[in-house]
């Protein structure tokens, strides 16, 4: 099997001279700025004239953004393969999902044997290392159980826990060259990782069919084993042997490697700086080109790898095999290693049939014009984070934004930003924190940008600087049609309403700008009191809400576990550093109730809104409702305590509203609910819904992203009477065929000659 179809990846193999640490480090950035993926090193911990790979590793990735890192390859005998895992599931989830895993049986048996390590035979070293994957694997994988036990020859697990999980789907390259280690590969491992100084290009045919014969033995594809491999060569203006002479000739050498021998992945061996730059910015371009120009030609199956237990999930009613060729390699199917990982949201377990990736809007059209083709229902996912669940569904197709994830900064001066949907509230904090600007954007940094910023978005400083959809100045989207279309207030202007407080039900939005507000430190508290009385602890919250300055907002949360009393958690924010104004603020909110705990501090608004990264697990689909309140009435204090008391709602939540986000006219956004005072949500079972008829008297509204019924006629109470009918006719003009129809689907108003039909017949 020649191409093997793998995405072309470009890196370099770095010395860890300890000699001068800084120097390693600064190729290494070298590596990020000339364009290249990844940047590995060697382990060699009986070396004193190297650096230890993992701390160099960790330096590294502190002091780099987007470059993946790996070891190339790690030293198992003198690593424990236990700790192996445990260290790189930490560091891949400090970096964002940047590791991978290159290791190695060992074979400098005199330096390993001198620091400890136990001499081994080649067979014994093959053996060593098959057990050290299974334990790293067993360890990593977080979905197979509590624990998990080893029982090897040379590495053993006795019931250890699992985990932490890596923030992505970490790969496992071995360095291989002799039958039993490419045997290994290709039953256990995710890539092969050679050195072409080791080895030859006539060897490499020979190399390649133990490994494929090995995969296919074990049940898998052998597309399934990436071809990674170490390359050393100079620049120069004429040839002088294989990858020495001009780009060029670079170019058509590891074209060969690629379209005869399978090579995906180039390492450069080389501490030469202008090498590496040459490498990054001449050849790497270059041979993707040209090797996207033949795969065109051939027409290659670009679809992963996929065992045929993986093959034997595939749901009938979704054709897979027409998935399109910019699309198939990164879409994930029931069965594939990542599906864990997207199947879920935070709150409700999923099982689609297919979930695309896509990175462009390009790739976004490509995939909703599949997806339109085939009979099943399609989700579209931002950060996933909502709480119900639409973002996924069972059998059908997601749209998966996580990869449009970009943060840029525009112009720092007029807080101008654009993000890409699939960011994270707390990576968008983090990045403008240097900058002096921040987006109030709810309460949890895990939550994705393109969910809250076209639903409302009621963050922590929403009285101070208004709802997260105030801040949108333009949306690019891609319409239910296929056609890209930027809206604002010169452009679609109606598009540009409507996405704002009901985007979800429009497009699929791609990209958004906003303009972000000055802000400095702000003072953030947490409260805890003893809620045994909790009607008159809510009413008096509601009170002080109201008085409060608009500086002050604050989330409180009411929950009771069995057998214990209610407790009540406030968290708030006083969008100002002025300690005076802060401290007679929350001075008065800590007045509510009996006080059990308080704590205040002055701090950057994105140290309130970290990203955990937790993985999405999902669960069976909460009960949760939600409904806007101009006060805090003791009819509704006393039906929430009697649900809090009595095990209906096992938790209830106010955020308060009012202040900026009251500011803005009811028309000017499809948000149009600009005089409440307090959002009110709460979770419990389905005894909830008897609570909310005792409030409905009192409630104005809802929030749609904390609601999970999606009977019609809620949509009553999600758009006042105006906007939703406003709503329809911009549904019936952009997605008359409702595309669109997961979150609280709106149905497209009549035509004018179905209105006038319906006028005839009624009468």
């Amino acid at each position: 099997m020649p191409d093997y179809g793998h995405e072309l990846a470009f890196g370099t193999f770095l010395t860890p001279q300890a000699q001068r640490p800084e120097r390693v480090v600064a190729l290494a950035r070298l590596t990020e700025q000339a364009g290249l993926d990844l940047a590995t090193f060697q382990d060699h911990p009986y070396q004193p004239a190297f650096l230890d790979t993992w701390t160099l590793l960790s330096w590294v990735a502190a002091s780099t953004q987007t470059l993946r890192l790996a070891p190339n390859v790690l030293n198992t005998p003198l690593r424990p393969p236990a700790l192996v895992a445990r260290a790189a599931a930490s560091l891949d989830r400090l970096s964002g999902g940047r590791l991978e895993l290159g290791l190695g049986a060992g074979g400098f048996w005199d330096g390993i044997e001198s620091m400890g390590g136990r001499r081994l035979t080649p067979g014994q070293s093959v053996a060593a290392l098959s057990d050290a994957v299974e334990v790293i694997r067993g360890l990593l994988d977080v979905s197979g159980g509590d624990a998990v036990s080893v029982e090897g020859e040379h590495h053993r697990l006795l019931g250890a826990k699992r985990g932490p999980e890596p923030a992505h789907d970490m790969e496992i390259w071995l360095g291989a060259y002799k039958p039993r280690m490419l045997r290994l590969t290709g039953r256990t491992a995710d890539g092969w990782l050679p050195s072409l100084a080791y080895t030859s290009l006539e060897a490499l045919g020979e190399q390649n069919r133990t490994i494929d014969e090995a995969a296919i033995g074990a049940g898998r594809d052998p597309r399934a084993v990436r071809r990674l491999i170490n390359v050393g060569g100079e620049f120069a203006a004429r040839r002088r042997g294989f990858l020495m002479g001009p780009a060029e000739q670079w170019v058509q050498e590891l074209q060969m490697l690629v379209l005869e021998h399978g090579f995906s992945s180039f390492l450069l061996a080389s501490d030469d700086p202008r090498t590496i730059e040459t490498f990054g910015r001449e050849v790497a371009p270059a041979l993707r080109e040209a090797i996207a120009t033949v795969r065109r030609e051939r027409g290659p199956d670009a679809s992963p790898a996929r065992t045929s237990a993986a093959l034997s999930r595939r749901r009938p009613d979704v054709d897979y095999d027409t998935v399109p060729e910019s699309l198939a390699h990164k879409a994930i199917e029931p069965g594939d290693r990542g599906y864990e990982r997207v199947r879920s949201t935070y709150s409700r377990e999923g099982s689609p049939a297919l979930v695309l990736q896509p990175d462009s809007v390009e790739e976004v059209v490509s995939a909703l014009r599949w997806a339109r083709t085939q009979s099943v229902v399609l989700a579209v996912r931002s950060g996933g984070h909502g709480i119900s669940g639409r973002s996924t569904n069972d059998g059908g197709i997601v749209i998966d934004l996580g990869r449009l994830n970009r943060i840029e900064v525009l112009d720092a001066a007029r807080g101008d930003v654009r993000l890409g949907p699939g960011a994270r509230w707390g990576d968008v904090a983090r990045e403008l924190m240097p900058h002096g600007l921040a987006l109030s954007s709810g309460d949890s940094g895990d939550v994705g940008v393109g969910g809250l910023a076209t639903t409302g978005g009621i963050g922590l400083m929403a009285r101070k600087h208004g709802l997260t959809i105030d801040h949108v100045t333009a949306a690019e989207m891609v319409l239910a049609d296929g056609r890209v279309v930027r809206a604002d207030a010169e452009q679609h202007p109606d598009l540009f309403w409507a996405v704002r407080g009901a985007g979800a039900n429009f497009a699929i939005v791609t990209a958004l700008e906003l303009k972000a507000d000055r802000v400095g430190e702000v003072v953030f508290s947490t409260m805890t009191f003893d809620a045994r009385e909790p009607a008159a602890l809510l009413e008096r919250f509601g009170q002080a809400l109201e008085a409060a300055p608009r500086e002050l907002t604050s989330f409180l949360t009411a929950f009771a576990l069995p057998g214990t009393p209610p407790m009540v958690e406030l968290l708030s924010v006083f969008a100002d550093d002025d300690p005076a104004a802060a401290g007679e603020a929350l001075g008065t909110l800590s007045s509510i109730g009996p006080l059990l705990g308080q704590r205040a501090q002055t701090v950057p608004y994105a140290a309130i809104v970290p990203v955990q990264g937790q993985a999405h697990r999902g669960g069976p689909a909460p009960t949760m409702h939600s409904a806007l309140l101009h006060h805090v009435t003791p009819h509704v204090s006393h039906a929430l305590a009697r649900g809090l008391l009595e095990g209906t709602a096992s938790m209830v939540q106010l955020r308060s509203i009012g202040g900026a986000v009251n500011d803005v006219e009811p028309d000017a956004t499809a948000y149009g609910h600009r005089t409440q005072n307090f959002v009110l949500n709460a979770v419990g079972d389905a005894r909830l819904d008897r609570v909310w008829r005792e409030i409905e008297v009192d409630r104005d509204g809802l929030y749609l992203s904390f609601e999970t019924d999606q009977r019609p006629e809620l949509l009553a109470h999600a758009w006042p009477p105006q906007t939703l009918e406003r709503l329809r006719r911009l549904k019936r003009r952009y997605d008359p065929d409702q595309v669109f129809n997961q979150n609280f689907p709106i149905p497209p108003a009549p035509s004018a000659r179905g209105a006038q039909q319906t006028e005839l017949a009624r009468s």
